[in-house]
């Protein structure tokens, strides 16, 4: 295994995320970055997501499920052959931190991808991509800012093929 996430994995990775996953495509759901062992994903803000109070906040469910999917597809990454390769959830975690208004960006790091068992470690935040501040941070995000809404940590069984 080496170093770099092949390209060519990531572009199938990010294309079924888009354009081929039912659940994560009608979010419109999109891949920032790939790296082995990070992945960057964000869901953008979406009327149809929120919850019916006034202002409109993000329903809490948007987070966890990109909570529990950049968690998983990070240690996807570690698998020798990553579109082969296997993901389950065993145990997910999601803390709550405060409400979120805008898109939705996590960036989910792996802490251990052991011979069958793998955790990962996600922070998301909610930026307002017309502010400039957080277009900057889109593009070169990081898992420990400020404003995040949420945390969580996943664990997953690995399904090495």
């Amino acid at each position: 295994m080496t170093d770099e996430f092949p390209a060519e994995a990531a572009a199938i990775v990010q294309r079924h995320i888009e354009e081929e996953h039912g659940y994560l495509s009608w979010l419109n759901t999109q891949v920032d970055a790939i790296d082995r062992g990070r992945i960057v994903m964000t869901i953008p803000y979406d009327e149809k997501l929120t919850n019916t109070v006034s202002p409109p906040t993000i329903h809490g469910g948007i987070a966890a499920t990109l909570i529990d999917t950049a968690g998983g597809i990070a240690l996807r990454t570690m698998l020798d052959d990553p579109l082969s390769g296997g993901v389950a959830t065993i145990n997910l975690n999601v803390n709550y931190l405060r409400r979120a208004s805008g898109d939705l960006t996590a960036v989910a790091e792996v802490v251990r991808a052991g011979g069958s068992v793998g955790v990962s470690t996600i922070t998301v935040v909610s930026t307002d991509p017309k502010e400039d501040e957080d277009v900057a941070r889109r593009q070169s995000p990081s898992a420990d800012w400020d404003d995040a809404v949420a945390t969580g940590q996943g664990a997953y069984r690995l399904f090495r093929e």
